[in-house]
């Protein structure tokens, strides 16, 4: 062999070798899986962090994040409102999902689901106030139902022992039509008005005069109502005392945005712990609407990652409680457990409840959007 045929030989192989290890490492054109994955907003900012970290490691699944309010997820989704097509659902707790399968198979008489639900990340209920104002308003040091209602229905913080310059009290939730923490606050504020836990709560309790007339409160003096949990707190960083003085939101954002409110504002508002409060489990699904197989694989390879100790720690650091239990709150690098944040507790001494049935929930909704 001369060396012209030798030497094209040799090049030859070597392109051969360069193009196998780039078929290893790079897409084959066509075999991409566009996998969109919609959230709740209190999810949205570790789920961005985490999205550049599981495309480097599965280089064929393209990620693509969208995020709404829990419940616009199971009414996006029912009414087939999404302009894309979503393969993985991640409300705010399971309940939603079952709502979501209940409706999708009495609609289509067919199985919404790939798998069974699974569990990505846990928080519950908490309120948060200014310290000035918490101070006044819960002067034992515990979050009550009942000091909301009495400083709604006086209207202004001299009326309940607070200064005359801070105006008007404002409480703050968001839209239980379209978020869970909304429901949750006013599933937990009903419990607290008529005396009775979540398992005694049917409609006939729910339509009673007092419960009516607390709704009518609540709905004349929380102006506008966010569509989500986030979005709230956010707005409730940047109007700042005054303008919104106590909220109900979950205690992962709670803990997360804390050094936010504290550079904002130059104060930092304070976590109480509700008790009882509802425990919520942000639950993941794959459905089966315009999913094929291929991409239903795809989705079961997010979420096999999602529940893995390195991003449950990452979940961790944004506030969350992990589902893995082998990753450890306190030992996590920047957990918001281990920076002496006004309030928050590893393990705060309360009861904790599941969310309500989903028929519970529809009709607290009915009830909000009938009150005036």
């Amino acid at each position: 062999m001369n060396k012209t045929a030798k030497s094209g030989k040799i090049i030859t192989s070597v392109a051969i070798m360069l193009s196998a290890l780039g078929l290893t490492y790079t897409p084959i054109p066509g075999s991409e899986q566009t996998l969109v994955v919609v959230s709740g907003t209190e999810l949205k900012e570790p789920l961005q962090k985490l999205q550049a970290k599981f495309a480097q490691a599965n280089r064929n699944i393209k990620l693509e994040l969208k995020f709404q309010g829990s419940q616009e997820i199971v009414n996006n989704y029912i009414d087939n409102k999404n302009d894309f097509q979503p393969a993985v659902l991640i409300p705010a707790n399971g309940e939603i999902l079952t709502e979501l399968g209940d409706r999708f198979k009495a609609i289509n008489n067919t199985e919404p689901f790939y798998d069974s639900p699974k569990p990505v990340a846990k928080t519950m209920l908490v309120a948060i106030a200014w310290p000035e104002r918490g101070q006044v308003l819960f002067a034992n040091g515990g979050f009550q139902w009942e000091r909301i209602e009495q400083a709604m229905t006086a209207g202004s913080w001299e009326k309940i022992g607070g200064a005359k310059n801070w105006g008007s009290f404002d409480f703050v939730t968001t839209d239980p039509t379209r978020s869970n923490s909304g429901q949750l606050t006013l599933n937990l504020w009903i419990q607290a008005k008529i005396g009775t836990n979540i398992t005694n709560i049917n409609s006939a309790s729910l339509n009673d005069p007092s419960v009516r007339s607390l709704f009518s409160l609540i709905k004349k003096s929380v102006y506008q109502p966010p569509r989500s949990t986030d979005t709230l707190l956010q707005e409730f960083i940047a109007k700042g005392p005054n303008d919104a003085d106590v909220a109900t939101v979950y205690e992962s954002i709670a803990l997360y945005r804390w050094q936010q409110s504290k550079t904002n504002q130059s104060k930092s508002y304070k976590i109480y712990y509700l008790d009882p409060s509802i425990e919520t489990t942000a639950t993941a699904v794959i459905v089966r609407r315009n999913i094929n197989n291929a991409t239903a694989n795809a989705a079961r390879k997010f979420l096999d990652f999602l529940i893995q100790p390195e991003q449950q720690a990452v979940l961790v650091e944004y506030g969350f409680r992990p589902v893995n239990n082998a990753v450890d709150i306190k030992t996590v690098p920047n957990s918001p457990w281990n920076q002496n944040i006004p309030g928050a507790e590893i393990t705060p001494n309360i009861n904790t409840l599941p969310p309500s049935p989903g028929q519970i929930t529809r009709e607290i909704q009915r009830l909000w959007e009938r009150a005036n």
